[in-house]
């Protein structure tokens, strides 16, 4: 692969983003709600909410500025750092995919209007779009190997 560094950077982290969602394939609803490695109660539904959080967190709140609340839980910690992971009946994992893919779609929106060398301030320093592509890579391979072990657990599926 010989593409320029934002080219690279976009496609790694949406083989990440693509990842997570491969996790979840073919699961259903009571599967992606099962917390499969006690007494963790991480679920695969429960990662994706959080990568909603997070994507709004980096890309909206950061980013562009924008005063965008928590999704899941009014309550939250407005950094996005720990927001998501917990479970409400009423909502379904299409939901969950859908304000992901929401976020996901104005994460990139937001960051083609930037430079990779622009920045933001960010608890009294300033991260570039560079830092916060390469936070969000390793954030999401870390969160998919969290939903490797999870859906191995659940149906023996394995690999990318």
């Amino acid at each position: 692969m010989n593409t320029d560094e934002r080219t690279t950077l976009e496609a790694w982290l949406d083989f990440q983003r693509d990842t997570l969602v491969l996790k979840c394939d073919g699961l259903s609803e009571a599967q992606l709600r099962l917390a499969s490695v006690p007494p963790s109660p991480l679920t695969l539904q429960g990662l994706v909410q959080h990568m909603a959080e997070v994507e709004r967190n980096w890309f909206r709140r950061i980013l562009a500025g924008e005063d965008a609340p928590p999704i899941y839980d009014p309550e939250a910690d407005t950094t996005g750092h720990d927001g998501g992971f917990d479970l409400a009946d009423g909502i379904t994992f299409a939901d969950a995919t859908a304000t992901w893919q929401r976020e996901v779609a104005a994460a990139r929106a937001n960051s083609a209007a930037c430079a990779l060398t622009e920045t933001r301030p960010f608890m009294g320093t300033e991260v570039s779009l560079r830092w916060i592509y390469l936070h969000m890579i390793g954030e999401y391979a870390r969160h998919n190997g969290h939903a490797d072990l999870l859906r191995e657990r659940i149906d023996g599926t394995v690999g990318v």
